[in-house]
């Protein structure tokens, strides 16, 4: 008697454009086909280009009777990736998915908390919150060692998986000799920095080609021009790459020889293609992965030491870099013991 196909939902910060959030949804909903679990439905912002992208239905995540509807008719919610489960970009947002996971309790669905980072937590409450929620789930995984200390603190049992990124397929590495620039608009980071940034690459790189790379042009498309702008200030010549699907960006990337990177995908990305990379930190976890990888890491403050960075980075070893990726396996053994 043939098994009934579940009905799985999916949420978590998609049809924003994000390059790392929509190579996740890519990963997740490539792994449930290929599990024969074809009967997907995403929350997002842009229902219509999410369905045409990954070839599953989608509901507008603000939609709250679809919601209910879809939710009372699911078997599987799958929560993340990401950084869903924090409240300093916005209480209302925290709402939002602790909303979706406890009416999936309430409703007696199967829930997975999938490769979240946990926090920070401005408020007490909000911490609170998350910790009863997260108890009432059927597999919680985290994607860092922080997260994963506070569940063991609050008496959760969880897993600890790598980056779901690393589970998505790559092309073979050809090195064209161009340096690779990715920058994202974040407050702390103003023209002077940019300015200094391409001053410290034209001395280290006077005779490359840049490509610059807007990973989700709301946020960096004006901040990639105006480094152009200063690069050519001293004749060198970049392009800057508007946002692409993740496969064509990760393409892309395959052919640079160094990378600037903000992004942690960016950074994660050439990576894996044991590209030499200087990652430059606008969040915690950017720090993390420099330090487990071995990479040098500006922090955008006046007192980074450009010269060092740059000379740690031509010093990267390229085999290490490539062994220390290929370690990193993603394991989804409970999640198909859930969802098959």
């Amino acid at each position: 008697m043939k098994t009934k196909e579940k009905k799985i939902l999916i949420s978590g910060y998609y049809g924003f454009n994000n390059f790392g959030d929509e190579a996740i949804l890519q990963t997740v909903v490539t792994k449930l086909k290929n599990l024969n679990c074809n009967d997907i439905t995403v929350f997002s912002s842009n229902p219509n280009e999410t369905s045409k992208k990954y070839l599953v239905k989608s509901i507008y995540y603000f939609n709250f009777i679809k919601i209910i509807f879809n939710m009372l008719r699911c078997d599987v919610f799958i929560s993340g990736g990401g950084s869903l489960l924090q409240d300093v970009t916005s209480i209302k947002s925290l709402l939002y998915y602790l909303f979706l996971l406890n009416l999936a309790v309430l409703f007696r669905k199967k829930v997975i908390i999938f490769a979240q980072g946990l926090g920070p937590f401005k408020h007490k409450r909000g911490a609170y919150w998350v910790k009863n929620t997260l108890k009432k789930c059927s597999y919680v995984s985290v994607r860092d060692k922080k997260s994963h200390y506070l569940l063991k603190k609050w008496g959760i049992k969880s897993d600890l998986v790598c980056d779901p990124f690393f589970d998505i397929p790559i092309p073979e590495y050809q090195n064209y000799g161009t340096v690779g620039i990715q920058l994202r608009h974040v407050k702390n980071l103003n023209i002077n920095y940019l300015k200094e940034l391409a001053k410290y690459c034209a001395k280290y790189f006077p005779n490359k080609i840049f490509e610059i790379y807007s990973f989700q042009d709301t946020l960096d498309l004006k901040v990639c021009r105006d480094f152009s702008g200063f690069l050519n200030e001293y004749n060198i010549k970049s392009t800057v790459i508007e946002q692409k699907t993740p496969y064509e960006t990760i393409e892309m990337i395959s052919h640079l020889e160094y990378m600037i990177a903000m992004r942690f995908h960016a950074i994660l990305t050439a990576s894996r293609f044991g590209i030499k990379t200087l990652a430059i930190s606008y969040d915690m976890k950017v720090e993390k992965f420099a330090r487990e990888f071995n990479l040098p890491c500006l922090k955008m403050k006046s007192d980074d030491d450009f010269d060092k960075a740059f000379e740690k980075l031509f010093n990267i070893d390229t085999k290490e870099l490539l062994n220390k990726a290929s370690e990193k396996c993603f394991n989804w053994n409970n999640i198909e013991t859930l969802v098959v």
